[in-house]
């Protein structure tokens, strides 16, 4: 009877050892090819245990965004018997690399169309050097919004130079430019904020010309010129409301939205660059879903 006793606990001392052995050679094995291996090693008589295989199927990695890289940007001097440059950035800009970038890019557009004009010249001279005047500078800077103003001009000839005005808005948080369109979801936004900003505009311009010693006739006349203009340059669209800056308030949220219109786009060159500001309570109903919390409201 020991004998028997014996015999099977040296039996099931060898199987022991077997199935340690078997173990061991599966997790050898799923280490070696990098898979994980669920196996049973079975004592005789025992069912066979299922294998589940394994899944080598690559998930896609999830996107990441990738910074933009830095951009180190120099103010420019430069002066030469055909032309003269100068362009001066904002010092600490380089903070923001994607939006220093897109300063680079509207300067050297700028540039390119002055040596466009230069290169028209062939062997010929012009009269007075040309000149490309361009600064930018930063005028609101939060965690929200960077807002940077560029303001200059190009001079190719002519009675007088060609105004170059533009707004940037950078959006750290988001490392990305607001534009005009993410800025008002709908043409129905667009209308609103039109329709705003052509009455101001107009009262504007009737307020001044009613202050002119003019005949009746002669101020009617100018008003509808003058309507004219400010109907072609604030119809609804984004195109029309491209250049643009938020105004904060002590919160640091948006309270207005300053509309910028160049030179010719809503009056003669005399009257120069003309802003209009649009209120939150007019903008919040209609801006992007995307900005809507960077707005004021109440």
């Amino acid at each position: 009877m020991a004998d028997h006793d014996g015999g099977l606990q040296q039996g099931d001392f060898r199987m022991n050892i077997a199935g340690n052995r078997c173990a061991l050679r599966t997790s050898a094995l799923a280490l070696a090819m990098g898979l994980v291996v669920v196996a049973g090693c079975k004592r005789d008589g025992d069912a066979q245990a299922p294998v589940a295989a394994a899944d080598t199927a690559a998930e896609p990695a999830a996107p990441t965004a990738t910074p933009d890289a830095p951009v180190e940007l120099r103010d420019v001097i430069e002066t030469s018997p055909q032309a003269v440059v100068g362009i001066t950035y904002p010092p600490d800009i380089a903070r923001y690399p994607g939006l220093a970038k897109t300063l680079g890019s509207y300067a050297d557009s700028a540039r390119a169309e002055l040596q466009q004009a230069l290169d028209g010249l062939g062997n010929d001279k012009p009269t007075m050097p040309y000149e490309l005047s361009l600064t930018f500078e930063k005028v609101l800077e939060t965690p929200q919004l960077v807002v940077v103003t560029a303001d200059g001009s190009r001079y190719t000839g002519g009675a007088h130079g060609e105004p170059l005005v533009a707004r940037f808005v950078w959006l750290p948080e988001q490392q990305q430019m607001l534009t005009a369109d993410k800025l008002v979801a709908d043409a129905k936004g667009w209308k609103a904020i039109s329709d705003y900003v052509a009455d101001q505009l107009r009262e504007r311009v009737a307020t001044r010309l009613s202050g002119d010693e003019m005949e009746p006739a002669q101020m009617q006349e100018s008003l509808r010129n003058a309507s004219r203009m400010i109907a072609d340059g604030t119809g609804p669209s984004a195109d029309n409301f491209s250049q643009f800056q938020p105004l904060t308030g002590s919160d640091g949220r948006i309270s207005a939205i300053r509309f910028v219109f160049p030179p010719y786009q809503v009056g003669p060159y005399s009257d120069g660059t003309q802003t209009v500001d649009v209120p939150a309570a007019v903008l919040v109903p209609h801006v992007g879903q995307d900005v809507a919390g960077l707005f004021a409201r109440g």
